[in-house]
């Protein structure tokens, strides 16, 4: 069967009219093949809301506005919401209408905890978010009643300085006396420098006259104790050397070994026999300690007792 031109010209047609229709709620944020739940919410501002308007929340784009109906006798707007399905609501969600600084208008959600949730095409409380125009006359309001507390202290303030103007032309006319005393002071003072000035500069032309005939004896007394420091060095150098020589001299006979303090110098002699003789003292202490019997005795003993003990002990001993 052969299709004829019309035919396919308004096929085409009715197809492209389905696909604008689709497209065209598609770009307003209407999905037709998704599984959105339908609420409402009721304002009596919408303050510019319009369809299509996005729902968030956490700031998560959960929906769109689907439909907006108004109704005059009860001045009220009700506003269709289309959720996705998956977000639970219950009775305690809360539909802020809000937006931003652009002007945008949006919903958003703020959860509650209430264990009963919501059912499809339920009502949603709703609330409305403070404007920027709102928040600036909140803060511009307690600004307007300090200033004009400020301008009433101003106002009293210049009253005071008008009643007392006379005052302060009274201030004003002592104030310009006294810069003129204090001008004339200056003037008096300035006639008192250049007499003192001409003073000093007189007392210092005769100082330096004075420092100048001194010049001489300065120059004499450097001399003088430029001598006096030289006499002196000369004295201390004399004793030095005398007193390197005497201890020269008395190296020298250390070191020629013809007398007592040299030999005690060079030989040990007396050195080994101190030291031997303190060797006997301590094995003689040892005994004593040891055996003080055989020193202790009203007789004492022989020798060859002392002898025979020691082997005794020592056989104990073994």
């Amino acid at each position: 069967m052969k299709i004829s031109k019309e035919v396919r010209v308004g096929l085409f047609m009715i197809g492209s009219l389905v696909l604008l229709y689709f497209g065209f709620y598609y770009l307003k944020g209407i999905d037709f093949f998704s599984s959105d739940r339908k609420y409402y919410a009721v304002y009596h501002n919408i303050d510019g809301l319009t369809e299509s308007n996005q729902i968030l929340l956490n700031g998560f784009a959960v929906g769109r506005v689907s439909d907006i109906q108004i109704q005059q006798r009860r001045n009220r707007v009700i506003v269709e919401l289309s959720i996705d399905s998956e977000i639970i609501l219950n009775d305690s969600t809360v539909a802020v209408l809000n937006g931003d600084l652009l002007g945008d208008r949006f919903i958003q959600l703020i959860p509650g905890r209430s264990p009963n949730r919501l059912k499809q095409r339920d009502t949603i409380r709703t609330d409305v978010a403070k404007g920027l125009t709102d928040l600036i006359a909140e803060n511009a309001q307690p600004v307007a009643a300090n200033l004009q507390t400020t301008l009433t202290k101003l106002n009293d303030l210049l009253d005071t300085l008008g009643a007392r103007s006379s005052e302060l032309k009274g201030v004003l006319e002592a104030f310009k006396v006294t810069s003129e005393k204090l001008n004339s002071s200056l003037s008096s003072v300035v006639g008192n420098v250049d007499t003192l000035t001409g003073t000093y500069l007189a007392a210092g032309n005769k100082l330096t006259k004075t420092l100048a005939d001194l010049e001489p004896t300065i120059r004499n007394f450097r001399s003088f104790s430029d001598s006096l420091k030289r006499m002196e060095l000369n004295a201390a150098l004399k004793k030095t050397q005398q007193a390197v020589a005497n201890l020269n001299e008395t190296l020298k006979k250390l070191n020629s070994g013809d007398n007592t303090a040299s030999k005690l110098l060079t030989d040990d002699s007396l050195y080994v026999n101190l030291n031997t003789l303190l060797r006997n003292l301590d094995t003689l202490a040892n005994h004593f300690n040891e055996n003080p019997k055989h020193f202790m005795a009203p007789l004492g003993k022989s020798r060859k007792q002392i002898q025979r003990d020691l082997e005794r002990e020592k056989k104990k001993n073994q």
